[in-house]
């Protein structure tokens, strides 16, 4: 082979590479679609955009929020599973809802592990053991006592079955035996008053709407379910401090992509989503909502997606817990 024809193959590969180069570095390049799959107003959906409107500042590209809620959370999931991987369609979901989807939804067009990759645990929702405050128990290890000496005479709100709320409480009773009739209700608004009254006794709920109530005595709060203290409640133990060691429990926001996703877009994805968690602004405006801010490395949430997958899924097994 000649010079001149080394030379034209090596300036026509060059030429190819170029436009290949500049693609990558140019991500974003267009708007974004953020999708939130539950109805506006709720916790998913703020958390969505006011994380998206930090992010959408570094990335210098809008991001969009799209509503796509329904089905326990899995029609926006679905959606993001058919979505191309190219840094364009992203959500911030639950792990928590993924890990519960595979057992009460049939015919699921997607899986957690298999078609998403999480980028960044955002924040998360503390979850608290409350109780009503005529209840004689004044710790969890009480309440335990109590319900394991009246079997199935304490009462225990949900959300309704297979929801977080319902699970939290399978998995205290895994843990530690204390048997409690469940009382399934339609949401937390529908069952507050029956628990400040004392129709039901007992709830392991997100503290969100019950703060008020637990500041002036309405309801009482036992623990929180975090590994930490809560900024939100710092006199109150956590679990494994009230003699729970393993009780962990969170409403969960994290921020997913398709599984195919080139890893230098995950990377920047977790660096802004990090800038933004971290944001004092962003971290004081989530701690009003009773939401504690995250963040952390692509490896940290990685590593963290199966072990609630499992968890879940031996609470759901262990207590033979079937859709309704």
């Amino acid at each position: 082979m000649s010079f001149t024809r080394r030379r034209l193959i090596a300036a026509s590969a060059a030429a190819i590479a170029v436009p290949q180069v500049s693609r990558a570095q140019a991500w974003p390049a267009k708007q974004i679609r953020m999708i939130a799959p539950y109805p506006p107003g709720g916790g998913i959906d703020t958390v969505t955009r006011a994380f998206s409107e930090l992010v959408s500042a570094r990335l210098g590209q809008p991001i969009v929020v799209d509503n796509q809620p329904g089905a326990g959370a899995t029609i926006g999931a679905a959606a993001l599973a058919r979505s191309a991987a190219d840094g364009y369609t992203l959500m911030v979901g639950s792990m928590v809802d993924y890990s519960i989807a595979p057992y009460f939804h049939s015919n699921l067009t997607f899986d957690m592990a298999r078609d998403f990759v999480p980028i960044l645990e955002i924040a998360n929702g503390t979850i608290a053991v409350l109780v009503t405050p005529s209840l004689p128990a004044k710790n969890v290890q009480e309440l335990i006592a109590l319900a394991k000496s009246k079997p199935g005479e304490l009462s225990y709100a949900s959300s309704g079955v297979g929801g977080l709320i319902h699970l939290n409480y399978e998995m205290l009773k895994q843990m530690t035996g204390a048997e409690m009739t469940h009382v399934p209700y339609r949401g937390t608004a529908f069952f507050q008053a029956d628990l400040y009254e004392g129709r039901v006794q007992v709830s392991i709920d997100n503290v969100l709407a019950h703060l008020p109530h637990i500041a002036s005595g309405k309801v009482r709060c036992l623990a929180v379910a975090t590994k930490a203290r809560s900024p939100l409640l710092p006199d109150v133990p956590t679990m494994a401090e009230a003699g729970v060691p393993g009780f962990e429990s969170a409403t969960n926001y994290t921020l997913f992509a398709p599984k195919a996703l080139p890893v230098d877009i995950v990377a920047r994805l977790n660096q802004v989503g990090n800038e933004a968690v971290s944001d004092t602004g962003f971290r004081e405006r989530m701690l009003k909502l009773g939401i504690v801010t995250a963040g952390g490395s692509q490896a940290d949430v990685q590593a963290k997606l199966p072990a609630e997958m499992k968890r879940w899924a031996d609470v759901i097994v262990k207590g033979n817990i079937k859709p309704s």
